[in-house]
């Protein structure tokens, strides 16, 4: 396998038949909705259909927690910082007031355990708005929403968040799957770009995280 970042700009608009109930996830989830808008709707199958290990999963959440921590106390509120991660591996987005901060909160990043890799997104700005915050999260949950009704790849296979009406695509998947989530983020309406931070596998290596039939 290995980690894939790609940008690309939308193509067109569609609606999708889960909006309202996505946008209703969104507003009742709250900040770190995006994430969850797949575990909300399929409930307790998204531990199942996960692609990470069990302890992959908990050590992202740790990641999460302890780099939001950090940047916290050693930054305060002059920057707006997210951090996202997937199978170790840590998105950085949001904004800073310059290349000196962008540069310290990656290392924060870096420093804390099980990282193994970062992607720093961060812009060298103001901090953007609670009503662009709170576009970002409907924004992502559309996005959700449109993977699980398109049903021809796997919603549970990709995280997803957005910042400034970017979206980012996170997740371990194939290269037909990565093209795919890719088309249809592309056709949410308000996505102004696409972030792949994936990691692609092979078909045989999907193949073998398939469940297998049971022995009669």
């Amino acid at each position: 396998m290995k980690p894939m970042t790609k940008r690309f700009a939308p193509r067109s608009t569609r609606r999708t038949a889960s909006l309202l109930a996505a946008l209703a996830a969104a507003t009742a989830l709250g900040g770190c909705a995006p994430l969850l808008v797949g575990g909300a709707m399929v409930g307790g199958a998204l531990m199942v259909t996960d692609r990470r290990t069990s302890g992959a999963q908990i050590e992202d959440q740790a990641i999460e927690l302890k780099s939001m921590n950090r940047i916290r106390e050693a930054l305060g509120d002059r920057v707006h910082v997210n951090v996202t991660s997937y199978n170790r591996m840590a998105l950085i987005a949001g904004e800073v007031p310059n290349e000196t901060d962008k540069a310290a909160v990656e290392q924060i990043v870096q420093r804390v355990d099980n990282v193994r890799a970062t992607v720093n997104e961060l812009a060298i700005a103001g901090s953007t708005s609670i009503t662009s915050r709170s576009n970002d999260i409907i924004l992502s949950s559309k996005v959700k929403a449109t993977f699980v009704d398109a049903r021809d790849i796997s919603a549970n296979a990709f995280k997803v968040t957005a910042e400034r009406g970017t979206v980012y695509l996170m997740g371990r998947v194939t290269e037909r799957e990565a093209n795919r989530a890719t088309e249809l983020a592309r056709s949410v309406g308000g996505v102004q770009k696409v972030v792949r931070v994936l990691e692609i596998i092979s078909e045989a290596e999907l193949a073998e995280m398939q469940p297998k039939p049971a022995a009669k």
